[in-house]
Parts: C-alpha cells; sequence; structure tokens
C-alpha cells in the first residue's frame, strides 16, 4: 500500500510541475509577442484609406469584367444550342 500511494504522489507532482511548464510556456509567448508587436510598423490612416480604396477598385473592375465575360459566353452558348 505504501509503494502505491507513494507512486501516485510522486504522478500527481509530475502532473503539477507539467502543469506549472504549460503556464510558464504560455506566459513567454506573451511577453515575446508584445515585444514583436512592438516591432511592427502600422500604416496611417491616409494609407489605409488608399490601399481601401484601390482594393474596391480593383474588386469592382474585376466584378465588371467578369460580369460581361458571363454574358458574352451565355449568349454564345445560347445562340449554339437554339
Amino acid at each position: 500500500m505504501a509503494k502505491k500511494k507513494k507512486k501516485n504522489l510522486e504522478q500527481a507532482k509530475k502532473q503539477d510541475q507539467g502543469l506549472q511548464g504549460k503556464i510558464a510556456q504560455f506566459k513567454e509567448f506573451f511577453e515575446e509577442s508584445q515585444v514583436e508587436l512592438k516591432k511592427v510598423t502600422w500604416p496611417t490612416r491616409k494609407e489605409t484609406l488608399q490601399m481601401s480604396g484601390t482594393v474596391l477598385l480593383f474588386v469592382a473592375v474585376l466584378a465588371l469584367f467578369l460580369g460581361l465575360v458571363d454574358v458574352t459566353l451565355a449568349k454564345i452558348i445560347e445562340a449554339v444550342l437554339s
């Protein structure tokens, strides 16, 4: 019985140390993340608006192009099938 209790105590200690190790790794990860975020060069409001406008314009042009291709191919297929 004494061996069984001793073994259970040893296992409990190992699990507790494993949990503490995971918590330490978690803390270290967030500390390193904060350091890296301080190194980031964030865009200005003007840059963000310019890039957003560029993306929206590109999406509109691409949508128009794909719409025209779709209509053209639909007409071609309709002509072939009739």
